[in-house]
């Protein structure tokens, strides 16, 4: 199907491991022009010079921490004097520590916000007026099932990713009649490196094994397996393009069917 996205510039954010780099390198593979991000520089070289050199891609790479206000309104600056503009931004940072309630600390809580809510704030912010000049944009969120179905021990998520869900409502509402859209989508149970160190907190907790662990997640979903992270970009790149020209304001799951409500 023809996405219509080449030449496109999109930002990924979070992209040298796991979901963010998989929905990089899915934009690259429509190509489009990429800006992507991460803490660890070396990580973040990596995974542009693969995207450089399988997809022959234009790549600007950065290392920042998406928690810094300052550095994010560089990055989308550099990213519009290297190629003129912005049109997709997609907003995505690990996922904050797996603890029930009380063993939660204000500080770990404070973090969360800074990572999973203000990190997106920081980002449309940047990105919007940009996409004003074009009267066309689209900005999504990638946060957790947790904005639909709480998770056990995972507090910081389930409260925090749903102030995401609260924010992208408001901007769809606001932005739309600029041509702006403004999704969200949730993956359930994927296969990626915060998972694996999920399965291991469940573990230590439970006295089940990881792969007991990792069992009983692929059980609870209809399909019987995890996520691929490529399956999650596919919806990402989807809502990205002219294909979903008439969606906005909205959470999509890529879950396996995991969520049980209506």
């Amino acid at each position: 199907m023809e996405m219509g996205l080449k030449n496109r510039v999109a930002v990924v954010a979070a992209s040298s491991q796991g979901l963010g780099r998989a929905t990089a390198e899915a934009f690259a593979a429509e190509g489009c022009r990429l800006a992507i991000c991460a803490r660890n520089q070396q990580a973040l070289n990596a995974v542009a010079e693969k995207i450089r050199g399988e997809y022959k891609a234009e790549v600007l790479a950065e290392p920042f921490d998406v928690t810094d206000a300052g550095a994010v309104r560089d990055f989308v600056n550099a990213v519009v004097q290297k190629f003129g503009g912005i049109d997709i931004c997609v907003t995505n940072a690990g996922g904050p520590p797996a603890k029930g309630f009380l063993a939660t600390t204000i500080d770990e809580w404070k973090r969360a916000v800074d990572l999973n809510f203000m990190s997106a704030v920081y980002f449309t912010h940047a990105v919007i007026p940009h996409m004003q000049k074009k009267r066309w944009g689209r900005i999504i969120t990638i946060t957790s099932i947790t904005t639909k179905q709480p998770v056990a021990d995972l507090v910081y998520s389930n409260a925090v990713r749903a102030a995401v869900v609260g924010l992208v409502k408001s901007l769809a509402n606001e932005f739309g009649k600029d041509g702006i859209l403004v999704n969200n989508v949730g993956p359930g149970y994927t296969a990626t490196d915060r998972l694996k160190e999920l399965a291991h907190s469940r573990s230590a907790a439970s006295g089940k094994t990881e792969k007991e662990i990792f069992e009983g997640w692929s059980a609870d979903a209809p399909l019987k397996r995890l996520g691929d992270p490529r399956e999650l970009a596919d919806a990402i790149v989807w809502l990205a393009s002219e294909r979903a020209s008439y969606i906005t304001g909205q959470t999509i799951l890529v879950d396996g069917g995991l969520y049980k409500g209506l």
